[in-house]
């Protein structure tokens, strides 16, 4: 093509160039002014913080279905014994399509857990069709299953917002800490609680004395300002002959003493809770039964038939079975240092080679074996030798890590600080009921 245009004459040349020069000028010409599509809003057109049609629209769908949900009819229907929920829905005309479409929402299976006393809400158009159930898990959790546009039910869950306050209980001791519990207010639950707590420093059975007294800060939740149940204890301070023992509940959930060593040990003083100690550990105990002198290596706990035992500590259970002197038994491997026997149980709960975890219960207590009455017998093993379960001294769980320990004491000082202020306000409060 160069060579072409090189060969032409120079007339040529000059109209030819003439040519592209223009060509080229109305290329770089601007266009038309183009105009927005229908379906597209130009820039000068929006305005910050405006509301369009589209969000208008879905504004107004959802207020449809607000007010579709408010013309139900509602329906409650409280839970009877021997009800399933299909004879639910048959009861309250409901059709067996309906019912496994219900079943077919994620979180139906929650239905499953209703029991007799509890109450199921439905609401109905006026086709008869069910459009929303709900059904209340516990006090801060409802379940809400609702008809979707395609016929389907979607369910979701409802959480109440809980505040959380603080109460505050003491007492001291005449009779026994049960009873000090009761008076000062406490639940059967917190009183159980408390006792665990400092069931690894004080024995319950043996130690409270008339005079023992405690004191204890624990949450109490509210939705709407309604009382809805007690929490968790969060500090509490009991003092036995004499001798102070607080714990501190930290942010992980476990408790410690001021100092940061954990609350828990690594194994409970007694596997039976408020009962009464019919035989001690004795070396020259003469037994019951031959009248003859035989050392009692454990610790005898009279207590009801079918009262609950726990495991002493984790561990492993190496023998579960009976005979004719121990009747049933269970006795548990801790590490390779100790070993606990429970003896004369009326049932056993676990089997050989089960793991178990301190507090859990391995059985109840019973008359099987050669015995005279009801009672669990506790043995405690070091190295193979029988130690005194009370006396024995019991190795700790792992304190809080240094790394953590600012943070605890800024909760301690706080925590006590309540205590002693609580503390003050009760005194004061008592005398002037004296006055």
């Amino acid at each position: 093509m160069t060579q072409f245009i090189h060969h032409l004459p120079r007339q040529h040349k000059v109209v030819i160039a003439l040519i592209l020069g223009a060509l080229l000028l109305l290329a770089l010409l601007p266009s038309e002014k183009a105009s927005a599509s229908r379906n597209t809003s130009s820039a000068e057109e929006l305005e910050l913080g405006k509301r369009y049609a589209l969000e208008l629209h879905v504004a107004a769908l959802e207020a449809e279905d607000n007010e579709l949900l408010d013309n139900l009819e509602w329906q409650s229907y409280q839970v009877r014994s021997g009800d399933s929920l299909a004879r639910i829905f048959q009861r309250l005309d409901f059709s067996a399509q309906q019912l496994h479409r219900v079943t077919q929402a994620e979180d139906a299976s929650l239905l499953q857990r209703i029991h007799p006393g509890d109450t199921l809400h439905v609401g109905r158009n006026p086709d008869g069709e069910l459009v929303q159930l709900t059904y209340e898990l516990n006090d801060m959790e409802t379940l809400l299953i609702t008809l979707m546009e395609d016929g389907s039910y979607a369910s979701q869950r409802d959480l109440s917002e809980v505040e959380v306050r603080y109460g505050f209980a003491n007492a001291t001791i005449s009779s026994s800490f049960w009873n000090a519990g009761v008076q000062a207010g406490l639940t059967q639950a917190q009183i159980m609680n408390l006792a665990e707590l400092f069931g690894w420093d004080v024995d319950f059975v043996m130690d409270i004395r008339p005079g023992d007294h405690f004191s204890v800060i624990f949450e109490e939740r509210f939705i709407d300002g309604e009382f809805i149940g007690t929490g968790s204890i969060v500090a509490a301070e009991f003092s036995n002959q004499g001798d102070s023992f607080q714990a501190i509940r930290h942010d992980n959930g476990n408790y410690y003493k001021p100092d940061g060593r954990n609350m828990r040990q690594a194994f409970l003083r007694a596997p039976v809770a408020f009962n009464r100690v019919s035989s001690d550990f004795n070396p020259r105990r003469v037994h019951p039964v031959t009248g003859q002198v035989r050392p009692h290596n454990g610790i005898d706990y009279a207590a009801a038939t079918g009262t609950p035992v726990m495991a002493a500590g984790d561990g492993r259970v190496v023998e579960s079975g009976y005979n004719n002197l121990n009747g049933n038994y269970v006795f548990i491997q801790h590490g390779e240092r100790y070993v606990t026997k429970y003896l004369h149980l009326n049932r056993r709960d676990v089997q050989r080679g089960a793991r178990v975890r301190q507090g859990q219960r391995i059985g109840t207590v019973g008359a099987t074996g050669r015995v005279t009455g009801a009672h669990l017998h506790y043995e405690f093993l070091v190295n193979g030798v029988h130690r005194n379960p009370r006396t024995v001294d019991l190795p700790a769980a792992e304190s809080l890590p240094r790394s953590e320990m600012a943070q605890f004491n800024v909760i301690v000082e706080q925590r006590l600080a309540q205590l002693e202020s609580q503390r003050r306000v009760m005194v004061a409060m008592n005398d002037n009921d004296e006055l």
